[in-house]
């Protein structure tokens, strides 16, 4: 027979408490000797005064071991470090029964408790050698009893074979169930890191993956939802759980898809639209699945609702459309700069050989919207290569203030009645990097977005410029509108993204290239602003640029208010 290997110390930490409940029984052993012993003193009993000392010297030692060794189980191979407890025993067990001359009491049954102690906390070798010993003191006290009365001992050496033969089998099988035990808990432990390990990192997955997780129960409780999951149902992150599905009214189609998946049994496909009182709906292409139980009792199975967002999904095919489209538009554009050169050259070589005044006038409109096509073509070309993630390109500088002033200007120019709001010039005579053109664009584009959702009034749109000593010139165009979903917000700034069935969503695209194409930035916050009717909380875009110069007199004639 093979025979079993001892465990490793980390593997002993959980007979802690086994090793401890075996001091505490040597001491009780000690304790109860004791008594007996002063109970047969005080019926004048006692035959012999040394069996009290000993009783008194092993409680003594148990105590002492008791109090200073109950952190840890020693190590389980054989060592002196097992006198304190297995040779202490030994010794006093044995001098109690060689003190117990009549035939009183028999001490032989308290050999099991070392026993036991080396076959759970030792080695193989430890039990069957600490067996070995107490069987040869067993002889040996067999020997000796009939070297006194000088009778037959083989009764004697029967006996003492006889128990040392039991001795062997228990400490074998205490320590084949010891050594079974410790490798069950050790399979245990790994159980548990490998679910603790599981938990955590699908604690991590569901924290950061980009689609919705719903765990709902038949009662349509959620018992569990990812941050994506809660956005999507309108839910604050954090939210406490479980949500119950059937409390909200948005939330219904949610609840009929997984009751109908617990009925069939089977995986759900559907999209569903979510109507959030004051916001846009949410259209959503939900995947629903339950949970396996087989050989689990009284566990009933779980749906799995996995939710995707169509806008995400519908981006993400702009996004390649738009990739392809640029490779097509990169193509066109170099295809049309070589005619559009010959046209440009053909022109100014008709041009010199005009007298006409009109003949001239018309020469120059071609050569104007010759450069202008040539201009729209290199913007295509930029954009299409996207060149602003190698670096900006250089630009030619503005005065910021007279040019958002102009701007404004020719923007209120096309509608004086409807186009009102304030501006506000505080960026003096600061020079910024960027392309006169280009600002427009950007400009003109969010006044627009800020126009279509802004509420009616002339205080419901303002257009500010900002030049902080120290920090970089800016300008922002704010208006009091509702609020954006978060789901739209984290997509504002992507092609063919939009809120609105009827718009691009390429605006606010076009609007963040031409910033990263002269190292400018542009972003979008929740603002309020102090106005002559309070504190008013709007949607703010701003537009933060690369200042050249500003200098120390911030004073401008521009620095003023236009309604």
């Amino acid at each position: 027979m093979p025979k079993p290997a001892a465990p490793p110390r980390a593997s002993r930490l959980p007979f802690q408490r086994l090793w401890n409940a075996f001091l505490t029984a040597r001491v009780m052993v000690a304790v109860t000797l004791l008594l007996l012993q002063l109970l047969g003193l005080a019926l004048n009993q006692v035959s012999e005064p040394l069996l009290l000392g000993a009783s008194l010297a092993y409680l003594l030692a148990t105590g002492l071991l008791r109090v200073l060794g109950g952190h840890m189980p020693p190590d389980p191979r054989p060592g002196v470090h097992w006198l304190p407890t297995l040779g202490v025993d030994i010794l006093l067990i044995s001098v109690l029964q060689v003190l117990q001359q009549a035939g009183g009491m028999n001490f032989t049954p308290l050999f099991g408790l070392p026993i036991l102690m080396a076959g759970v906390l030792g080695t193989l070798t430890l039990a069957l050698g600490t067996t070995a010993g107490i069987t040869l003191l067993l002889l040996t006290w067999a020997w000796w009893l009939g070297w006194q009365s000088g009778t037959d001992t083989a009764q004697r050496y029967l006996q003492a074979a006889i128990t040392g033969t039991g001795y062997f089998i228990v400490a074998y099988l205490t320590h084949l169930l010891a050594a079974k035990v410790s490798s069950e808990q050790q399979t245990a432990r790994r159980s548990q890191m490998d679910a603790r390990t599981q938990r955590a990192v699908s604690a991590l997955v569901m924290q950061h993956v980009a689609d919705g997780v719903l765990v709902l129960d038949r009662q349509s409780q959620v018992r569990l939802a990812n941050p994506a999951a809660l956005l999507l149902l309108g839910r604050e992150a954090g939210s406490p759980a479980p949500l119950a599905l059937a409390h909200t009214t948005a939330w219904k189609p949610l609840m009929e898809l997984a009751q109908d998946t617990f009925h069939t049994g089977q995986s759900r496909h559907a999209d569903v639209t979510i109507l959030h009182q004051g916001q846009s709906p949410m259209a959503l292409r939900i995947r629903t699945c339950l949970t396996q139980t087989q050989g689990v009792l009284d566990e009933e199975p779980l749906c799995v609702m996995f939710l995707h967002d169509l806008r995400e999904m519908e981006a993400r095919l702009r996004t390649e459309k738009l990739a392809s489209m640029g490779r097509m538009s990169a193509a066109v554009a170099h295809e049309i700069r070589n005619p559009l050169a010959a046209i440009v050259q053909a022109n100014e070589l008709l041009a010199e050989d005009l007298t006409d005044p009109g003949h001239q006038r018309l020469a120059l409109m071609v050569r104007q919207n010759a450069d202008r096509l040539v201009r729209i073509t290199e913007d295509v070309l930029d954009i299409a290569r996207v060149q602003h993630l190698i670096g900006y390109a250089p630009s030619s500088t503005l005065a910021l203030d007279a040019t958002v002033a102009q701007i404004w200007s020719d923007w209120q120019a096309h509608d004086p009645a409807r186009r009102q709001g304030q501006l506000v010039l505080n960026a003096g005579t600061t020079q910024v990097e960027f392309d006169t053109e280009h600002l427009r664009r950007v400009l003109i584009n969010l006044l627009d977005n800020a126009l279509r959702y802004m509420r009616p009034g002339p205080d419901s749109l303002c257009l500010t410029t900002r030049a902080p000593a120290g920090g970089a010139a800016s300008l922002q165009v704010w208006s009091d509108g509702a609020p954006l979903d978060k789901s739209v917000e984290r997509h504002l700034f992507e092609p063919f993204f939009s809120s609105e069935s009827r718009s691009s969503g390429l605006g606010l695209y076009i609007c963040r290239e031409l910033c990263q194409r002269h190292g400018a930035a542009i972003a979008y916050q929740r603002s309020t602003l102090s106005l002559a009717r309070g504190e008013v909380a709007g949607n703010a875009f701003n537009v933060t640029f690369r200042s050249i110069t500003r200098p120390a007199d911030n004073a401008s004639l521009f620095d003023t208010i236009v309604v």
